[in-house]
């Protein structure tokens, strides 16, 4: 548990962060009972979704009562991860409560939890008092969107391989049969890229506008990787909007873009604060 905040303070976000987790296990057990049927079931979503939207919003309020609690805006490692699971966890509420798509919320709440008992349990927050300019705030908020975007279009062209794999196989058996239909698992995908992509377009400029030296705060690698991601998706939105690409080459894109996303923002933090013990 964090050791920089407060007992009484401490207590509260404890509170928060179980309540949250149950509520992410609830919705995930009720999302898995639902796939274990023969085939697809449109209906009865919003009960599991009502659940992890609840999640969502204790979660929030778990890194707000923490920002609170140390006078300043926590992005060390485990909370920036945390804050991208509640992205993710948020974006799938969000798609899912329009879209039948809730498939996607039995992979991503569970991460979302993870990464926010994760956050709690090893997450050492910035110094009572810190303060942050707005710039770098819009900045940060913006990225985690659209990261959190990017990795639930991961999560959909991981699922879009699946259902290509089986079609061409033949062998649309098990737990395939229940996952939405092709087409719209294909539509969301590049609704979740476009959105994803014009976040990260906004992202690399305000880090332009607003960080300093990129190279001096030990974010030239980073910011490589990035751009590298950036391009990856643009080329892939290009292409469909050109020639028409689709299926296994917008899923492999797709994932080979969010991992270049996850070494940019995942494997830089790790390394500097974990490994390099480097703020």
């Amino acid at each position: 548990m964090r050791p920089d905040v407060c007992d009484t303070a401490s207590m509260g976000v404890g509170y928060l962060t179980w309540a949250s987790g149950l509520l992410y296990a609830v919705s995930t057990a009720m999302l898995a009972s639902r796939l274990r049927g023969d085939e697809y079931q449109p209906g009865g979503r919003r009960t599991p979704l009502a659940f992890a939207l609840l999640a969502v919003f204790l979660h929030f309020a778990y890194h707000w009562a923490t920002n609170r609690a140390i006078g300043g805006f926590d992005l060390t490692f485990f909370a920036a991860l945390s804050l991208v699971g509640l992205g993710m966890a948020a974006v799938t509420v969000a798609v899912a409560w329009l879209r039948p798509v809730e498939t996607v919320g039995a992979i991503a709440f569970p991460i979302a939890a993870f990464m926010l008992v994760t956050d709690h349990a090893l997450g050492h927050a910035v110094p009572s008092g810190s303060a942050t300019s707005w710039q770098i705030r819009l900045h940060v908020v913006v990225a985690l969107l659209s990261y959190a975007a990017l990795s639930i279009a991961a999560l959909v062209a991981g699922m879009l391989a699946l259902q290509e794999s089986a079609l061409r196989q033949r062998r649309l058996t098990g737990l395939l049969r229940v996952f939405p239909p092709l087409t719209l698992v294909e539509g969301l995908l590049f609704q979740l890229i476009a959105a994803g992509f014009v976040g990260l377009s906004l992202t690399l400029v305000t880090g332009a506008l607003f960080v300093e030296d990129l190279f001096a705060q030990s974010l030239a690698h980073k910011t490589a990787l990035s751009i590298a991601a950036w391009l990856v998706f643009g080329t892939l939105l290009f292409g469909r909007w050109r020639w028409g690409w689709r299926g296994r080459r917008a899923a492999r894109m797709t994932l080979a873009g969010m991992l270049l996303l996850l070494l940019a923002f995942v494997g830089t933090k790790f390394v500097l604060e974990i490994v390099l013990q480097r703020p």
